[in-house]
């Protein structure tokens, strides 16, 4: 299916943010490949950080002369509980799949091959193990074919990781968050590290108006008189929203008017993500200060980025973590960061300058306690935390490191 609702945008609307040299900079790599075309590949159009990602890089890449296209897999709800189980084993859950699971695994694969997917691209960027087995019944024109994975690799379930090795025979290249994530054995020739990005521009990061937030808090009866902890992220053990509430749960007896916002997309393509969402309220009773905020009751792009302005300090406390674009998105609003010390979380909370890494709720804590009292220590984290991004994490570092990647391919 391919995905044509895409936003309008061009590269120079990001001249203000980023500086003329740096756009400049980008045109001068694409006419590297004119004439080149790419297709990316995803399991689903909406929710979690591979759509947001696609859903700006796409256009921007079009702004730039390379004709770019999304296409995403159709499945049912089955297939997305199988890749659910592998993605969960290559992060190194002691899973296996049946014999049937890997046949049905495959079967979806080949027929959005043959019935589905426009292919059309000189470049293939498959995104993620979902639609990774495309590539094997894929018997058209020769393509330069891409994995990019946006999970941790570094210790996966043997049984599971075998039979995605297999499946990677003849990508040439794969692409990875962090270089610690590369397991050793991956087999392409090309091995790229390339950490995620946000867009300043989307509805999730650009500026509000202080109006704009107060409207949507009230809207969703949180109080922006009282101090705010916030923990974006799918509701998924990896994540652990019942560690936020322990959290806030500790803070409370200091700070008793303080709220929580727990904020999640539900994603079609996580189904186990609805038993943990009804196992996280369970955690939280019926305390009227922790809020669920999903897009089941309204919460969008836009909404989510009040929330986030709004918040007197973020949480993220994964477990494993594959980036943590939510971190990203916090640090660009000038919000310090509590996170474990998990997967690409590590490149952007430096401990100290953008905020502090944590091992145990009880640490988390007794930092959420400390930032909420000194504002003076919230407002410069909060600013280390907006350079920060702006030097490393912004979509236009994420496009030039694509154009890179695409053109040293062009010359092998």
């Amino acid at each position: 299916m391919l995905v044509s609702s895409l936003p309008s945008k061009s590269i120079i609307d990001y001249k203000d943010i980023v500086g003329e040299q740096e756009v400049n900079k980008l045109l001068a790599l694409a006419e590297k490949i004119k004439g080149y075309s790419v297709t990316h590949v995803n399991s689903t159009s909406f929710g979690g950080g591979v759509a947001e990602l696609l859903y700006s890089l796409v256009p921007i890449m079009n702004s730039l002369g390379i004709k770019t296209s999304w296409e995403v897999i159709e499945a049912p709800n089955n297939f997305f509980v199988i890749t659910k189980k592998i993605h969960n084993a290559l992060q190194g859950a002691q899973i296996d799949l049946t014999p049937h699971e890997r046949e049905y695994y495959l079967k979806i694969n080949k027929d959005n091959v043959e019935k589905t997917l426009k292919l059309n691209g000189d470049f293939i960027v498959v995104h993620d193990p979902q639609p990774l087995a495309i590539r094997k019944y894929y018997n058209g024109e020769r393509k330069e074919w891409i994995w990019r994975c946006h999970i941790d690799l570094s210790s996966p379930y043997r049984p599971v990781f075998e039979f995605i090795l297999k499946l990677l025979e003849g990508y040439r290249a794969s692409i990875f968050h962090l270089s610690e994530f590369i397991h050793p054995e991956i087999p392409t020739p090309i091995k790229y590290v390339s950490p995620p990005s946000i867009d300043p521009l989307s509805d999730k990061n650009k500026e509000l108006s202080y109006t704009e937030i107060e409207r949507i808090l009230y809207r969703y009866d949180i109080d922006p008189e009282k101090p705010i902890i916030i923990q974006v992220a799918r509701f998924d053990p990896w994540k652990d929203p019942l560690g936020a509430i322990d959290v806030y749960r500790l803070v409370k007896e200091k700070i008793p008017n303080v709220q929580l916002l727990l904020v999640a997309s539900m994603a079609h393509d996580d189904p186990e993500g609805w038993i943990y969402y009804e196992k996280t309220v369970r955690h939280a009773g019926e305390d009227y200060n922790i809020h669920f905020l999903t897009n089941l009751v309204g919460v969008g792009p836009l909404e989510v980025n009040a929330f986030q302005r709004a918040a007197t300090v973020v949480l993220q406390l994964s477990i494993r973590e594959g980036f943590g674009l939510a971190v990203t998105e916090a640090l660009w609003k000038k919000k310090p960061v509590i996170a474990r010390p998990s997967g690409g979380i590590k490149l952007q909370v430096l401990d100290g300058v953008t905020g502090y890494l944590v091992k145990t709720v009880e640490e988390a804590a007794e930092k959420t306690i400390y930032l909420i009292k000194h504002p003076e220590t919230r407002e410069k984290l909060g600013e280390n935390g907006y350079r920060h991004v702006l030097k490393n994490f912004i979509v236009t570092k994420h496009v030039e490191r694509y154009l890179r990647l695409f053109t040293s391919m062009t010359k092998q």
